[in-house]
């Protein structure tokens, strides 16, 4: 197992967990699968997972619950399952810290490259290095105002301060500081932080812009009606 990479997959759904553990074990992860919160809470401070898959609606604790426990403990990436793509569940699991989401029904292919897509983002070697000639650049500290960013050590300061990202929103971060005053659309964060060549729901932006606001200041990254978010300079 030390050599693959390892998902928890909490769902109370026998033949969903059942099934969706044989899919990605086939494509080579190694699954940990449990059917409630608490147990999965267990699994998680036992395995230290590379990653968490987690229905929303799981008995014991729910999986917005144990996305905010996780949460306190560890920056590892988490992917919400909902039944529903309209569900308030979606917002409050990314609100809860939560990277991505998926929905069911899912297909074992999307689900294994939005896993994938996950895993690029965070530099786990498991899920395949992304290193192009697009990345932003790293070296130095870059300043704005009274934020500080190091892109060598991957740290952030406010009026000296340290600041907590997860890497999600690290990655969020820099790609605003590389165009700092230029209009990012939704779309085009979707492709660059989150790794979509496809589609994807703006939700995940605003919710984790939102977080990152909370974080560096409220009037850092503006809103720019029906064009996207700017990083003031």
């Amino acid at each position: 197992m030390a050599d693959q990479t390892h998902v928890l997959f909490v769902e109370d759904d026998d033949v969903i967990r059942e099934a969706t553990q044989l899919a990605l074990e086939r494509v080579g992860f190694a699954v940990t699968a449990m059917p409630d919160g608490l147990s999965g809470l267990e699994a998680f401070r036992a395995d230290r997972p590379d990653i968490a898959l987690l229905d929303v609606m799981v008995p014991g604790m729910d999986g917005v619950s144990l996305c905010r426990r996780i949460r306190d403990e560890s920056t590892v990436p988490v992917i919400m399952v909902s039944a529903r793509a309209d569900s308030i569940d979606v917002v409050l699991g990314l609100e809860a810290g939560a990277d991505d989401y998926v929905t069911k029904p899912f297909d074992g292919a999307v689900l294994v490259a939005r896993i994938r897509a996950v895993l690029r983002r965070f530099g786990h070697a498991g899920g395949g290095d992304r290193a192009d000639a697009d990345d932003p650049p790293v070296g130095g500290v870059l300043t704005f105002g009274e934020l500080e960013i190091d892109t060598d050590g991957m740290e952030v300061r406010r009026a000296g301060r340290p600041v907590a990202l997860t890497p999600t929103e690290m990655r969020l971060l820099l790609e605003f500081s590389t165009a700092p005053g230029t209009v990012l659309s939704r779309d085009r964060l979707l492709e660059r932080v989150w790794d979509y060549g496809w589609g994807g729901d703006t939700r995940v932006v605003d919710v984790h812009v939102q977080r990152l606001r909370g974080k560096i200041g409220q009037d850092r990254i503006e809103t720019v009606r029906g064009f996207g978010y700017k990083l003031r300079a």
